[in-house]
């Protein structure tokens, strides 16, 4: 299934916009696009929300008829038990995380002896841990982990645009990942030259139209097949004033799901 995640609401949900966009204006504005699914990815307001507005905020999205992912940032206990009861809320069968947290990157060994101490009440509840592929972990690591803790509710969140900052192909990235996949962030990139051509910027770029060949992803990951969910997300930069930037983030998230959309 195609979805949103709050990285597509960036700069809408940014104290840059003169009116920020809620969690449930981001909602209103997925389904507005008949899109059925939003992943609420480090969202740092949804850490502070009481339980009154948590429960509200998941009767909003169920009545909106949106299926709710998390998103967070490491593999501590108390993190990843604090990220499943948030689950419990939303009704959510997947979260997102990555190795490295607030407290930085731990050796494999010490994120293993986490995940194993956690897995099984995510297991039990039915909801998938999925790690994803960025820059400051090797992509043959993160696969390392997840086929050492062995769990059916533990897979990899494909993103391989991340992993060009440290110089690994995205294809090649895919390729590795692809038996272990459980989610994917859909996001296109591009390197432009600095002004005065020294050097280069690597950037976002309208789904479709940067390098990654998401053609090749489909046809690699099978997402359909295997019911794995694509989470629209940019890497848009700022356009040097806010209604610049968040009309053009609107334009690249309807970019983004007519894309997915047209790929037979």
């Amino acid at each position: 299934m195609i979805g949103l995640g709050t990285y597509a609401f960036f700069w809408q949900h940014s104290d840059r916009a003169a009116e920020p966009l809620s969690l449930r204006g981001a909602f209103e504005a997925t389904r507005a696009l008949g899109v059925e699914l939003f992943q609420i990815c480090d969202y740092a307001p949804l850490e502070h929300l009481g339980d009154g507005d948590l429960r509200d905020a998941a009767a909003a999205a169920r009545d909106l008829g949106l299926r709710i992912q998390l998103g967070t940032k490491g593999l501590t206990p108390d993190r990843l038990e604090r990220f499943l009861a948030l689950a419990d809320v939303f009704e959510a069968r997947l979260v997102r995380s990555m190795i490295g947290g607030p407290d930085g990157i731990p050796p494999l060994d010490q994120a293993e002896t986490w995940l194993r101490s956690i897995i099984g009440a995510y297991e039990s509840r039915g909801v998938t841990l999925a790690l994803e592929t960025y820059e400051q972990v090797p992509t043959h690591d993160l696969i390392e982990l997840v086929e050492r803790v062995g769990s059916e509710n533990l897979g990899i969140c494909l993103d391989p645009a991340n992993v060009v900052a440290r110089l690994e192909h995205p294809a090649v990235c895919v390729d590795e990942c692809r038996d272990l996949v459980v989610g994917v962030h859909a996001k296109d990139f591009a390197f432009r030259r600095r002004d005065g051509w020294v050097g280069f910027e690597l950037t976002g770029a309208p789904l479709g139209t940067g390098l990654l060949d998401y053609r090749a992803l489909r046809d690699t990951i099978d997402p359909a097949e295997r019911g794995i969910d694509e989470i629209v997300e940019h890497w848009l930069p700022w356009q040097g004033d806010a209604p610049t930037t968040l009309n053009l983030e609107r334009e690249w998230t309807r970019t983004a799901v007519d894309y997915l959309r047209s790929i037979p």
